[in-house]
């Protein structure tokens, strides 16, 4: 048997892989990436830059791992509802194998390509722990609140399985076969720059990062994860969204290492936190674009460019919000707790559109996922699945204060602020005059005043929220007679 394994950017490992697996136990092997402009169109991969060089890299460390072991891995460019079935059919294939995606625009392009093959099509799990889909309530219907489903994961966790081992060995392409193929494509090609602050892509670089926070901060995961000042968190998440590490890989690993530890019970509650923004994304695909909760189609977002510059190049005067736009902007990484301050300042103290932050984060972020930012931006403007209403606002400066308590963090990333004293680091504007001298701050011009008062702005969007709502409740009342 002959069969196509077409890798589409979101496995791009040889362990774990099951496409991969069978399909050299099965015969003869033909591994293909396709260049789709959809994302590799100069114009388009300037639009995900973090994203693109992580991926380039996971590219040609995939395509070394095949080569390593007596295979090839064949780059063609070309719309991939049109290469597939093409190449399928002149190199004839018995069948066409892949990993499934849970995003509605890979749903449509598989049918797409489903529809244009004359051979199978298997799709194959493995983006998630569980299929997405699978978990339902006792009435059959999705779960819309997180301890609910993860109360339901729990119960067949037992079942995932171990990770397959990478092979040894692969058969050699099949003789005979062509077709015009390229060179992956290098940052400078698609008219990127470089990044050197982004983590290393490939499957070998995400085996020493999950063998690193092993040992190191995965022990103390439950208490150091929210620290903003120490490096507490795994730093996988750009392996999980390439699937350089497979999610059952990271799960297994962290049980094998941790036990039934309350770090291990931390960091797999946050795996689980996955499987429901993408279990969620598979029922409800048109969250892409609407909020979760229909009361609030149609909020008043405002729309103050002023601000939202100011949020986006960190010039907000709440220096950990800045920080955090500052982080995104430089290494294509925000540690969660600060991406939720941010989050929570852009939404609710600002009224700026949460999807207008969720876009400008899938832009940046090296670890770019859409199920997961989705869920967590909605989840941060309250319109999401949570069972916190709405008026949860962060305050950026007890959150500053209570997860960065020397302001390490805030110097990192926003340096002209790197002598100010603890006390006054996350609250700059109320510094003594003589404190500002002696830290070389000058409010205004060194670094700005905060663009909004917290206080206000909490009580404006909370007064604006509850009218909003109880609107929206009489609109439907009066709709329904």
């Amino acid at each position: 048997m002959r069969t196509l394994v077409w890798y589409r950017g979101k496995d791009l490992r040889i362990a774990d892989h099951a496409p991969l697996r069978d399909a050299a136990a099965g015969g003869e092997v033909i591994a293909l990436f396709v260049l789709d402009p959809y994302f590799f169109a100069p114009e388009r991969a300037r639009e995900l830059p973090h994203r693109m060089q992580v991926l380039l890299d996971s590219l040609r460390a995939l395509e070394a791992n095949l080569a390593q072991r007596g295979s090839r891995l064949w780059v063609i460019a070309g719309k991939s509802t049109e290469v597939v079935p093409r190449l399928a059919a002149r190199w004839k294939v018995d069948r066409v194998v892949a990993h499934r995606w849970v995003e509605p625009f890979g749903r449509e392009r598989d049918r797409r390509v489903r529809e244009a093959l004359r051979v199978r099509f298997e799709l194959y799990e493995g983006e998630t722990l569980v299929p997405p889909g699978t978990l339902r309530t006792g009435a059959g219907k999705p779960y819309s609140v997180f301890t609910a489903f993860a109360r339901a994961f729990a119960a067949t966790a037992s079942e995932l399985g171990k990770p397959l081992a990478a092979p040894k060995v692969l058969p050699p392409p099949p003789e005979g076969i062509s077709a015009k193929t390229v060179a992956i494509p290098t940052c400078e090609s698609l008219g990127i720059a470089p990044n050197g602050n982004l983590v290393q892509g490939g499957e070998r670089a995400a085996r020493a990062r999950l063998k690193h926070f092993l040992e190191g901060p995965a022990r103390e995961y439950d208490v150091g994860r929210d620290q903003l000042d120490r490096a507490g968190t795994s730093r996988l998440s750009a392996d999980i969204k390439f699937g350089t590490l497979s999610i059952r890989t990271v799960w297994t690993e962290v049980q094998r290492a941790l036990g039934r530890s309350k770090a291990a019970k931390s960091f797999l509650n946050e795996l689980v936190w996955r499987e429901f923004a993408y279990s969620t994304l598979w029922d409800r695909p048109e969250l892409l674009t609407k909020p979760f909760r229909p009361e609030f189609e149609g909020f008043p977002w405002g729309c103050d460019e002023a601000l939202w510059s100011a949020w986006v190049s960190g010039t907000t005067g709440y220096p950990v919000v800045d920080a955090s736009a500052r982080q995104l902007l430089g290494e294509g990484f925000v540690h969660n707790r600060a991406r939720m301050i941010s989050a929570s300042f852009l939404t609710k103290d600002l009224l700026i559109d949460y999807r207008r932050g969720e876009a400008h984060y899938m832009k940046y972020l090296a670890d770019g996922d859409w199920a997961n930012n989705n869920a967590g931006w909605q989840w941060c403007a309250g319109c999401g699945c949570d069972a916190q209403p709405y008026f949860r606002v962060f305050n950026p400066v007890s959150q500053g204060e209570k997860f960065d308590p020397n302001g390490d963090y805030v110097r990192r990333w926003v340096p002209e602020l790197a002598r100010m004293p603890a006390k006054f680091i996350h609250r700059p504007w109320e510094a003594p005059d003589a404190v500002l001298r002696a830290a070389g701050v000058r409010l205004d011009r060194d670094y700005p005043r905060p663009v909004v008062q917290h206080a206000g702005a909490r009580n404006r969007f909370l007064a604006l929220a509850q009218e909003h709502l109880a609107a929206t409740k009489r609109a439907t009342r009066d709709d329904r007679g």
